[in-house]
């Protein structure tokens, strides 16, 4: 039996990577993908002619040039029947839009899809919805949350919802929306029960409902339950018990249509974590680069300097130890490293048996796809080198302006004291896994420094998709900045295939 999927928000296509990839894709095909953005909409579209032209060596082989050279010509270009199939699964369609709305709509309708073979995925975007952003929001003198429409975009779901009556959803989004608030009601009670009956909840009547379940815990939520009676928290995934290489904490929806008769007896079964070091396994070694003359040779004297200084300021303040780690790290700065490439050239790349090496890992790519450095200011650079020896030395990143004592490291912030922004400067240390990858990794990388202070430098895109777990064939498109953002925004891929598999239970079941 193969399922068909409609995945909305679908951003470069974690969540749809996930169930695409699942039995080497024999069990679920993609229907339509929508997703707004641009250059994230270029990367499900590469992605989705990858996954049509696995039975064509021609093709498929296209793929890979174009991958391995810049040289090459782009697979729609020797392949247009491919790459029609392609641009019509994955569309840049911006949700909430009248027109973009029926044309989904006449998408879906085309496919003339089984209720009972059918999944809907997806997850509204959470900028509303985040800590982050509303603290930001916060601070906007005419900002309404009631006006926000992003606070209500989980509605175009709930409306495909209603039309195209999926045997089973899935829905996403970030934790953040446990405790938001409009207008004094609690936005997940809301979503709950809406989920639970979305003809009601869209003015149309009642019509199809689900009961909601948790991956993780043996809870669920029933049409017409009290969302008081459940403990919200039971539906949080905390992503590294199950494979992936960071601490990422997301709020999972599991729903299936009440004639279903699902019980809620399949869940994710946690594995062994896996560490910063596992995930970046086999990745070159790369420096930052520099503003200006920059050279291989600059940059040693430059971060060979900065780490001379601060060490000797460590010296004044008594931390000898974190003197000799600074020390040692300037004298042992290579000469020679280089700062990738779009398509970075391949060399001694070692196979591994890991599982989660074998599933990044691709042997057909004769590149680092995406592994470039970003450049960086020398003051950053020394903040990078400091904080990286202070977490191999102590075990954890230095916080704040009382473990950034030393000269020249406290960054000009008029609130850099307060506390606030105690842990601005993150090293994600080799022995754990990753912290949380956010779309802020687009705008800088002081959240993301590298754990090798011997790089000097924050986490290349291809790094943050190894701690996202796209395998190394996922081609991102776009600059380098809407990169990060597609990669910050995902679903890990892997953690979307285990959850495939419990779909893939529950459908099989019924």
């Amino acid at each position: 039996m193969t399922y068909k999927i409609i995945d909305l928000f679908a951003g470069p296509g974690g969540l749809g990577e996930g169930f695409a990839a699942l039995n080497e894709g024999r069990t679920f095909n993609i229907a339509v993908s929508a997703e707004m953005e641009a250059s994230a909409h270029q990367t499900l579209t590469l992605r989705s002619f990858f996954r049509h032209v696995q039975g064509d060596p021609k093709a498929l082989r296209a793929y890979y040039d174009f991958c391995n050279s810049d040289r090459a010509p782009h697979p729609r270009d020797l392949f247009p029947a491919a790459w029609a199939v392609a641009t019509s699964e994955a569309r840049q369609l911006t949700l909430g839009k009248l027109e973009h709305n029926v044309l989904l709509d006449a998408l879906i309708a085309s496919h003339k899809l089984k209720e009972d073979e059918t999944v809907l995925i997806g997850g509204p975007p959470c900028q509303a919805y985040s800590l982050v952003g509303r603290a930001r929001n916060m601070g906007k003198v005419d900002y309404v949350a009631e006006k926000d429409h992003r606070h209500f975009l989980y509605r175009e779901y709930l409306r495909i919802l209603h039309k195209a009556r999926p045997a089973v959803f899935v829905m996403e989004n970030v934790k953040g929306i446990l405790s938001s608030t409009v207008g004094g009601r609690r936005v997940f009670h809301d979503i709950l029960r809406d989920l639970t009956d979305p003809g009601t909840a869209l003015g149309k009547g009642k019509g199809i409902r689900y009961t909601l379940h948790s991956l993780v815990m043996p809870t669920s939520f029933e049409p017409e339950m009290d969302p008081e009676s459940v403990d919200a928290k039971n539906f949080i995934i905390h992503a590294e018990r199950y494979g992936v290489p960071q601490a990422r904490h997301r709020v999972i929806l599991l729903g299936v249509r009440e004639d279903m008769k699902y019980g809620g007896e399949h869940l994710l079964g946690e594995v062994q974590q896996i560490a910063v070091r596992g995930a970046l396994k086999g990745l070159p070694r790369l420096r930052s680069k520099l503003g200006r003359d920059d050279s291989p040779e600059n940059w040693r004297d430059v971060v060979s300097r900065l780490g001379r200084d601060l060490a000797e300021d460590a010296v004044r303040l008594g931390e000898t130890e974190l003197a000799e780690g600074l020390t040692s790290a300037a004298m042992s700065l290579p000469g020679n490293l280089e700062t990738g490439a779009l398509r970075f050239s391949k060399r001694g790349d070692a196979n591994s048996s890991t599982s989660f090496q074998k599933w990044v890992h691709d042997s057909n790519l004769q590149v680092w796809l995406n592994h470039e450095t970003r450049s960086h200011m020398p003051s950053d650079l020394g903040r990078y080198l400091y904080a990286s020896v202070f977490a191999r030395q102590y075990g954890h990143s230095p916080k704040g302006h009382q473990e950034f004592a030393l000269k020249g490291l406290a960054p000009d912030h008029a609130n850099w004291k307060t506390g606030k922004f105690a842990d601005r400067f993150r090293v994600q240390r080799y022995e754990v896994p990753g912290t949380t990858v956010t779309s802020h990794i687009s705008k800088d990388g002081h959240y993301f420094i590298h754990p090798d202070p011997l790089q000097c430098r924050s986490l290349t895109v291809r790094e943050a998709a190894r701690l996202q777990t796209f395998p190394d064939n996922y081609f991102f498109q776009g600059n380098r900045t809407q990169q990060y953002h597609q990669v910050g925004n995902a679903v890990p891929s892997l953690l979307a295939n285990q959850i495939a598999r419990v779909c893939e239970l529950i459908l099989a079941g019924r």
